[in-house]
């Protein structure tokens, strides 16, 4: 599958005939149940259409009408209360899923799915949409990776947001607030450990005879990380409705709502006391009873600032980065966090600069990128890295937290990664910890990165960079891409960009290493050699894998396919048990794929996606011997160029 066309709204208007068409097909293959619309406990909390439709109408249409039959039937059986379907046929790709509140009956859940699916009528052809109700939710893509246990790309009117209650409560209002910050903090630290990602409790007011009633609740295929980052953006959100007497705070990947009336039964609650860290709710008191000695004017100030924040969040910033959403901290405020910039506290170090661990922001663990003012573009890929990972979430690409500017110094604020970066598993000293299972994994990841790279924006954003050493890993060994200061932009309607070269040796296309020429095949390229990294645990520039004849272990790799031997290149450390022949084999096949000479005849990523997913090819493709470019190459080239002048 190639690059998706983005059609404008504006285009495809005959087919709203197919749409409506195909919406009474599916009207007609599900069981009615009363619409809760009337329900008062089930307010529609947002419902929004992506901007762009479909390229082909009719078999979208078709294919999202699958997902939400599937989606339903799942949804039909006791206890569950979240759905996943896809439909990819005709290459009109849909992935979808259905959430619903854990405090439901059946019934009730089907009957908020059922007033969700009739909201999805106004989306039209539009590729994706999201319905969020207080009982349930729906989202529908026509990109996978949005659903497969990923963080989402926010469009700007689509961003998270609290809905507030109008009615303010008549409980003295310190004690109001206390009580249900005290509550949605808990909430927030224990949904994410919890088996299935939901909570619901109480708390009493002490002041009065109020119980504030609050839940919490995950997609459930997500990451616990991505959910607790979700779940404290809803905290923050909330916090912002006090001293209303109910608030709802709305995101694509998590829901958080509180209430004075009950909207779930007292024998539904969870026990959440065993789920929290030692003195989380001893903190948020003291937090909260210093808050009371200075009571309303804190409280106004807290507003004043949250209003002041949101409506920023909701515009682009209009500093020279063109930021949107990223945290701008101070250099002495990560000066200090690092401890000077202490070698102890390094844990990374490049021709660009260092890495450190620190802690910031109410006991964060990040990673602080401090890029080496010496380095002659700097400022140029600083700029870059910012302004890129400002606008893309995606869990197997590395988030951005925040930023510093100040004079010299340039400081990139990232998620930390407690396992560092792939190289030191594959040939470093963890080498023979990953099983075959795990460099699987690692391979499907660095693809839907790339993959969501190429195809989620506009233009095509490649990264240049993609080697081993830039892979990082977070505790469930999930793969992040990271470094983004060579990435350049492609418009769709071009086939490739001209640039200056840059990038690694040894993991560089062959059109681009002589030729300058930049295209999204080059990510494609360097995703080929490392996954023949991970597949044998060797570098790709070790040489004379099976004698002086070979150069390398992308020839290495050939040779052993054209004997049908390839299952010979898997890493020695691993078990026989620890593998099927078959699966190795095929991803050694896709790998040499992408490792063609001819950029048209490798895959895009979203194919290779597509083949790692399922296990199939794309049909009989033949391959060609592969070219790899290493210093001594491309010394050998510039030479002939400059003899045939």
């Amino acid at each position: 599958m190639g690059a998706k066309a983005l059609i404008p709204i504006a285009s495809l208007r005959l087919s709203w005939w197919i749409f409506g068409v195909v919406v009474m097909v599916f009207i007609t293959m599900v069981e009615q149940v009363n619409s809760q619309s009337s329900d008062r406990s089930n307010t529609l909390l947002r419902r929004y259409c992506r901007s762009y439709d479909a390229s082909n109408g009719e078999f979208y249409l078709s294919n999202l009408n699958t997902t939400l039959s599937s989606l339903r039937r799942q949804l039909s059986n006791p206890q569950v209360y979240y759905a996943f379907a896809q439909a990819t046929d005709n290459g009109e790709y849909v992935y979808n899923f259905a959430l619903c509140r854990e405090y439901l009956s059946t019934s009730r859940c089907l009957a908020c799915f059922d007033s969700a699916v009739n909201e999805t009528k106004a989306c039209g052809i539009a590729d994706g949409g999201n319905v969020i109700y207080d009982d349930c939710s729906i989202r529908y893509e026509n990109y996978g990776q949005i659903f497969d246990n990923t963080a989402v790309i926010l469009d700007n009117d689509a961003t998270p947001s609290g809905v507030c209650g109008n009615e303010s409560a008549s409980q003295p209002l310190t004690s109001f607030n206390q009580v249900v910050e005290e509550l949605l903090s808990d909430i927030r630290v224990a949904t994410p450990r919890t088996t299935d990602f939901y909570v619901a409790s109480t708390r009493q007011v002490s002041t009065s005879n109020a119980t504030v009633y609050a839940t919490a609740q995950c997609v459930q295929n997500t990451s616990q990380a991505i959910c607790q980052n979700c779940l404290t953006t809803a905290y923050n959100n909330l916090r912002g409705c006090l001293p209303n007497t109910e608030g709802r705070a709305i995101d694509f990947l998590c829901f958080m709502k509180y209430s004075v009336a009950p909207f779930f039964l007292n024998n539904q609650t969870t026990n959440i006391f065993p789920f929290l860290s030692e003195g989380s709710s001893s903190k948020t008191g003291m937090i909260s009873g210093v808050s009371s000695g200075v009571g309303l004017f804190l409280l106004i100030l807290v507003l004043w600032l949250w209003y002041r924040q949101r409506k920023k969040s909701k515009t682009v910033g209009e500093d020279e980065s063109g930021l949107q959403g990223a945290k701008s901290y101070s250099y002495q405020d990560l000066r200090l966090a690092t401890h000077n910039f202490g070698e102890e506290h390094r844990v990374g170090k490049g021709g660009f600069g260092e890495v450190f661990k620190a802690i910031i922001d109410d006991e964060n663990v990040v990673a602080v990128k401090r890029l080496h003012v010496g380095y002659g573009k700097a400022k140029l890929e600083f700029d870059n890295e910012v302004k890129l990972l400002s606008n893309v979430q995606h869990r197997n690409l590395v988030r951005q937290l925040g930023w510093c500017s100040e004079g010299p110094e340039l400081l990139v604020v990232l998620e930390y990664m407690p396992q560092g970066s792939l190289d030191t598993f594959l040939w470093g000293e963890k080498r023979g910890t990953l099983n075959w299972e795990k460099r699987f994994d690692i391979i499907f990841g660095v693809a839907r990165g790339l993959s969501h790279l190429h195809n989620e924006f506009h233009v095509k954003i490649i990264h240049r960079d993609i080697k081993s050493n830039n892979i990082l890993l977070d505790n469930d060994f999930q793969p992040k891409i990271a470094d983004f200061g060579l990435s350049r932009f492609q418009a769709e309607d071009q086939t490739h960009v001209s640039t200056q070269l840059a990038g690694t040796l040894g993991y560089m296309a062959p059109e681009y290493a002589t030729r300058g020429h930049l295209s999204e095949k080059v990510d494609t390229y360097s995703f080929g050699i490392v996954a023949l990294e991970i597949i044998s645990g060797r570098r790709c520039t070790d040489e004379n894998f099976s004698g002086p004849d070979t150069a390398h272990l992308i020839e290495h790799a050939w040779q052993l396919y054209e004997k049908g031997m390839h299952i010979e290149l898997i890493d020695e450390v691993l078990g026989k048990e620890e593998y099927q022949d078959a699966n190795v084999m095929k991803t050694i096949e896709i790998a040499l794929m992408c490792t063609q000479s001819l950029a048209s005849l490798r895959p895009t990523m979203s194919e290779v996606v597509l083949m790692l997913s399922n296990g199939q090819s794309l049909g009989p493709k033949q391959l060609i011997k592969p070219t790899f470019i290493d210093s001594h190459r491309v010394v050998h080239i510039g030479a002939k160029r400059l003899m045939n002048k």
